[in-house]
Formats: C-alpha cells, structure tokens, sequence
C-alpha cells in the first residue's frame, strides 16, 4: 500500500473511532443526564403514555395524573395549585418539570432503582407501569395558615419540626397555578407561562429556599449572640452600646433604629441587646469577635453548605474577606450577608433543638402503586452549630424578646415564644424587608418558623420585623399548637 493510501486509511480508522467513541459517550455516559434533563421532550412525551404517581399532602393528593382522550393520554392536574406550587412545582409538555415534579421525578414514574421488584411485576403481570405516590411532610392546616396570614404581600414563610426536620409549610408570594402549565394546548400553554415570566413579582420564584436570597437584617444577631457564648461571654456580659458607632477607617456611621438610645449610650447585657436589638452594640460585638468568629458560626448554621430537601436550597452566605466597617455591617445582617428563609428557620430549629441542627426534608414517604412503602424519611442530625449550654441561653434571650422587647406581637397566651426580629435594608428609595424568626412552645418546641415580608409589605416604609413579619409567625405557630 503506497503512503496517500495508507494515509486515508488511518484517518478513516480515527473517524470510526472517534464516531464510535461519541455515540458510545452519549448512549452510555450522558443517558441519564439527557434523560434527566426537562427540555428532553422525548422523555416527556415516554413518559405521558403511563400513568404518572400523586404528590399526596395530609392523604389527599395535592397533584393527581387522570387518563383523558388525546395523544397524551394522561392529564396532570393540581388541586389548591397555587397553595402547593412551590412545592409541586409543575409538569408541562412545553416546559418540562420544576419542584417535586423534578426533583422525585424518577419515583412518580416508577423508573427509580427502589421500584425495580415493582417493575419485574408489572413485566410479569402485564399491568400498565405506575409511578409511585409521593407522601410531603406539609401540613395542610399550617400551610393555609401561613399563606392566609401573608396574603398578597411578597415575601416567604418556612415552618420546620425543630425534632426530626420536617418541613411543616412552605410559601412563597406571589404564588402561581400549576395547572395553566400543564394543559396540552401549547399555545395556550406558551402564553400563559410569558404572562408569568413576565410579571414583575416573579411568581414562579421559590422565595422559601431559592432566588436572590435577603439580607437577614437583625434576625442574624443570633448568631453574633451565638458566637459571643461559645467564646466565653454570658447573657450578662456588658457590650459597648453607643448612641452612634464610627466604624474603623472610615467616614461611616452605624446608629440604631429610629436613632433610639440603648443603655443610655454607655453599655448593655448581651441579653438586653438582643432583646432590643441594638445596633450598635451587636456592631461593636461584631468588630471584636473579627470576621473570621462570625463567618464561622454561621458556617457551623449551614450558611455556604449545599443543601436538598430534595427541592434545591440556594445556600446562604457570609462575606469572604471583609474589611472591619463591611464587618460592623455583617454583624447586624447587612452588606453582603444573605439568608433564605429557610436557613433563619434551621437557626432557630437548631436552637429550640438543644443545638442539634435536623437535616430538613420534605417528602416523607414513598408509596409503590400497591401502597407499600418503598422509602421512608428518617430523621437525622445534619449537625450541631452550638452547646447545649449555648442553646438554654439563646432561648431564654428569645423568650425575652417575644415577652418584653421587640417581638411582643408574636406573643400568644398561655404560651412561651421565643422569636427574634429582623429589619434589613435594601437600598435607600426601597422599604426595607421585615423578618421574624421564632420557635415555640419555648419550654416544649414543636415548631420552628422563620417569615420575610419584602419591602415592608402593606406597611412600606413604617414596616419592622416586629410589626409586620412577627404577626405572621403567631399564625403558624397556633395552626401548629391548634393540631
């Protein structure tokens, strides 16, 4: 064979190669993923031709699939849509799959590796394949109550079983209808999704545990107060509180809310500062614990860790390397802090929990089509961010805030609360956003609930975590003690 020949010969062989190479990546390598992927209208399309499981809630099924007379053959449908959505999420022809409906997709069809005895026995019976239910720790009594009690205001609420984890509620407002999603119509169903792409308020954002993520404002003072105690100091330790604070290298100042004096401008408890929520004084705490103190307790809250429950949780953050004025600012939730609602909620659960952190989760059973149980949630420690010791101390401070200080409007008879305020700033023309995060009963908790009301809600700008987000929790936490 002369050399063009041998030439040609052996970049035919590479072009074989490399072709088997590539059908060999996708066919073998990528399967799953490709599968996986929502704008794989292929898989969608498989998928339709068998009966889809229900995402059930307190033992009704909140997303049912029912056989209609179209190609499609099955229709997926949601009862109290926009009450779950965000939990949901929606199944659409045109848009594929989001929340639960993504998430616990390979349960509600029957493909995951637990339902493979169940599939051997639809092979061998020769019944249609089912998907599987899907049974969520949301209850129904607590959801409503917290969708009720934050209205049309945009904002979030996340409730928590500071014992084992569960999620109890989960809201985001504004909210959307799964259903409009879902039809088969894909004209109808376009438009419809750039009527909700399009608004302002961004309904098809999970605010609970994802989007942009807040400032925590002063609800972050737990865990300033948290790392204060595990280095020594105690809820009597004296903290500089002056009127208005100078911050180190730097024209800037911080003053508390309203230009409110605490202890007189000399100093205040630990306690007292939590329990009024002294700007100044946390600020000044802040600077002599040093960034590193502060970015580690909230590494040991979960802030930075990536987290599912199984919906994907945008972690919270602490800022890298500030300088001592961003770290002032840090301490009291502001500059570059960021939280989800559901993150303040942990800090809570952790603390009503004696300092043991539950790993939170939202789907508490899977169910094969004959009813059995094929997996089952069991609770478990994700970690512990304080000591026991720390914890006791922490409570008894938030009890001080619900009964006396800033958070009384969450106070409920009969019942110890304990909560912690927040009001974070935004920008200068902008309302601030207004938070409360609380558990109880403080002496025997059985929830957790942390709520941001964007904006300051209806209120604007007179709002404060006090006045506008603490009302909210009260009704969480009596749709809890009322079950």
């Amino acid at each position: 064979m002369n050399t063009p020949l041998r030439r040609i010969a052996v970049v035919v062989v590479v072009m074989f190669l490399a072709l088997m190479g590539a059908a060999t990546w996708v066919q073998y390598v990528q399967a799953a993923q490709l599968n996986a992927d929502p704008r794989n209208v292929r898989t969608l399309y498989r998928e339709y031709d068998n009966f889809r499981g229900p995402i059930v809630v307190g033992g009704e099924p909140v997303a049912s699939s029912t056989p209609v007379d179209d190609p499609f053959g099955f229709q997926r449908a949601y009862t109290n849509g926009p009450l779950y959505a965000h939990a949901t999420g929606y199944y659409s022809i045109v848009y594929g799959r989001t929340g639960l409906e993504r998430a616990s997709n390979d349960l509600l069809t029957g493909t995951a590796d637990s339902l493979f005895l169940s599939r051997i026995q639809d092979l061998v019976t020769g019944r249609q394949p089912q998907g599987s239910s899907v049974e969520l720790t949301l209850d129904p009594a607590v959801q409503a109550a917290a969708a009720e009690a934050l209205g049309d205001q945009r904002g979030a609420v996340v409730a928590l079983d500071p014992t084992t984890g569960a999620v109890l509620a989960m809201v985001s407002s504004p909210s959307f209808d799964p259903n409009v999603l879902a039809g088969h119509d894909t004209s109808t169903v376009n438009d419809l999704y750039r009527t909700l792409t399009d608004d302002p308020g961004e309904p098809l954002v999970n605010r609970a545990i994802a989007g942009d993520t807040y400032p925590p404002g002063s609800t972050f003072k737990l865990v300033d107060a948290a790392a204060a105690l595990e280095s020594g100091l105690t809820p009597e330790s004296p903290l500089a509180a002056p009127d208005v604070l100078p911050l180190p290298a730097s024209s800037a100042t911080i003053g508390n809310f309203g230009g409110a004096s605490c202890g007189g401008g000399g100093t205040v408890s630990l306690a007292e500062a939590l329990r009024i929520s002294c700007n100044t004084a946390f600020a000044q705490l802040g600077l002599d614990l040093g960034d590193d103190a502060l970015r580690e307790q909230a590494e040991r809250f979960g802030f930075g860790a990536p987290l599912s429950i199984p919906l994907r949780v945008t972690p919270s953050r602490f800022p890298e390397d500030p300088d001592q004025p961003q770290t002032a600012l840090a301490a009291i939730g502001q500059q570059d802090v960021r939280a989800t609602p559901l993150q303040m909620a942990m800090v809570s659960a952790a603390i009503a929990n004696g300092g043991e952190q539950m790993a939170p989760f939202l789907v508490r059973t899977v169910r094969s089509p004959d009813l059995e149980v094929v997996e089952e949630t069991s609770p478990s420690v994700l970690r512990t961010p304080v000591s026991p010791a720390t914890a006791a101390a922490l409570r008894d401070m938030m009890v001080g805030v619900v009964e006396t200080g800033t958070g009384t409007a969450a106070r409920i008879p009969g019942v110890l609360v304990a909560g912690k305020t927040g009001t974070a700033q935004t920008t200068d023309d902008v309302a601030p956003h207004a938070w409360f995060t609380a558990f109880a009963p403080a002496d025997a908790p059985r929830v957790a609930v942390a709520v941001i009301v964007e904006n300051g809600g209806n209120v604007g700008n007179e709002a404060t975590g006090g006045r506008v987000a603490a009302p909210v929790a009260r009704a969480v936490i009596e749709a809890v003690l009322a079950r």
